[in-house]
């Protein structure tokens, strides 16, 4: 990978944020794995979450208690590809689908597709939303 592209990708806090035990430093994240990363923060966070950045995150977790149905299916894709637009620079081409679990119906998983930027490599990612349980 080139110089350039490294720089635009960047590197990043691994989150949860993890410490090497030999050396204590911070362990970082890179390139499309620091998207990833970022995908997932911008995701779990909540608007107004953040004191300097109240717009940053998503309100996904508005819908933790909601009953499913198609209109929270199409919510939940909007909410989560609008946030993702907004923030996260370095992807195009988002699409994002939620589909209900098969096995239990309280688990709907994020389907997210997207492109890197500079790269133009397609990428995607299942992110699992957990429903009237109160986990994420």
């Amino acid at each position: 990978m080139s110089d350039r592209f490294e720089s635009f990708l960047g590197r990043g806090w691994k989150f949860p944020i993890q410490v090497d035990a030999q050396t204590g430093k911070v362990l970082t994240s890179e390139y499309e794995a620091d998207i990833v990363e970022a995908i997932k923060i911008i995701i779990m966070t909540r608007k107004g979450e953040r004191v300097m950045r109240p717009d940053f995150g998503c309100d996904i977790l508005d819908h933790l208690f909601d009953v499913v149905d198609y209109t929270l299916l199409k919510q939940m894709e909007n909410t989560v590809k609008n946030a993702l637009i907004s923030w996260e620079p370095r992807i195009t081409e988002v699409e994002v689908e939620a589909i209900v679990d098969a096995k239990t119906a309280e688990k709907i998983d994020l389907h997210i597709a997207y492109v890197v930027r500079t790269t133009n490599n397609p990428f995607n990612l299942v992110y699992p939303f957990y429903i009237n349980e109160g986990n994420i």
